[in-house]
């Protein structure tokens, strides 16, 4: 097997701290809607996608789903886990501390959990339930870290003006 490229920060949990994340479909296929007159339209597809996004927090603890947009064949979120009182992970404190002053370290990875669970109930419903067969879904997923709140401000905008500047964006197609 072919050595993969690793996504992921060795020395970083993914456990706290603000988190840019991109979800795609297999071979950019358009899913879940279509931009009309520079505003996404979701169809049944994309509408079960925006339930489950909006379930995260529900589901998971500690985390919430802020400022996302829903593309035909792409997802854009901003993912906030919250152990403790951890904010920007700044890059004085690269790792989340707890109130001792010591790391906090996790044998998991939450983003991972979470992005992995939101898939598969989301191909499950749409693939079994709504009978799309055809439905597939990108392997793994992009992720930043979000280090700061100019990081922050730039990636809301960017989030807020996607179906507007959709051309630009390297996921459209």
């Amino acid at each position: 097997m072919k050595d993969r490229k690793k996504n992921r920060l060795d020395s970083f949990h993914y456990n706290s701290g603000y988190f840019f994340v991109t979800i795609n479909t297999k071979d950019n296929k358009k899913i879940f809607g279509e931009v009309i007159k520079d505003e996404m339209v979701l169809n049944e597809y994309g509408k079960v996608v925006e339930k489950y996004l909006l379930r995260i927090s529900e589901i998971y603890a500690d985390s919430y789903v802020w400022n996302f947009v829903i593309m035909p064949n792409h997802i854009h979120t901003i993912l906030i886990l919250d152990n403790l009182n951890t904010s920007f992970v700044g890059e004085d404190s690269i790792f989340p501390n707890n109130k001792n002053g010591s790391l906090l370290s996790s044998p998991t990875n939450k983003v991972s959990k979470i992005v992995k669970g939101f898939k598969q109930i989301t191909w499950k419903v749409i693939r079994n339930e709504m009978w799309l067969k055809t439905f597939q879904r990108q392997k793994s997923f992009y992720d930043h870290i979000i280090r700061n709140e100019e990081d922050i401000n730039r990636i809301v905008e960017y989030i807020q003006f996607n179906p507007y500047k959709r051309e630009n964006d390297e996921y459209y197609i």
